[in-house]
């Protein structure tokens, strides 16, 4: 199973005016965590159009359960994986930990796709590469 972990600090701007972070802000930090994720698999965005015809990954479904706030200037370390891969979506999970402590547990679906075959103004799922498969079931 292939997981990254990287640490993020807690800005001024990620906070709410009680000084914890903004609820909205971790869904940011799961979505660029997915990101971080493809690329230390050797999947960069940038390159996806050219290397797979993909446009992208869009999210299609996410929730969050919080444990504990996380406040100004803190590191918190995002742990995040996929959890399960099908044919043209699959899920990722985020833990984030303060120290030793969980503080946060997020979920997102995300559907790989391309431009729409009929209408390029649209997107189309497309099945995930057996390259891409093949490099998360590694590890």
């Amino acid at each position: 199973m292939f997981i990254h972990r990287r640490t993020v600090r807690i800005e001024f701007g990620d906070c709410d005016p009680a000084g914890i972070v903004w609820y909205p802000r971790y869904f940011g930090f799961f979505d660029a965590s997915t990101a971080h994720l493809f690329e230390a698999a050797g999947f960069k965005k940038s390159e996806m159009p050219k290397r797979f015809g993909a446009i992208g990954y869009p999210m299609v479904d996410t929730c969050a359960k919080f444990h504990m706030p996380s406040r100004h200037g803190e590191d918190i370390v995002i742990e995040s994986r996929v959890a399960e891969f099908r044919k043209s979506s699959f899920d990722v999970e985020h833990r984030i930990f303060k120290g030793e402590a969980l503080a946060v547990e997020g979920w997102e679906t995300r559907v790989w796709v391309g431009k729409h075959p009929d209408n390029p103004d649209a997107i189309k799922s497309r099945p995930i590469p057996e390259e891409v498969l093949e490099r998360f079931a590694r590890g």
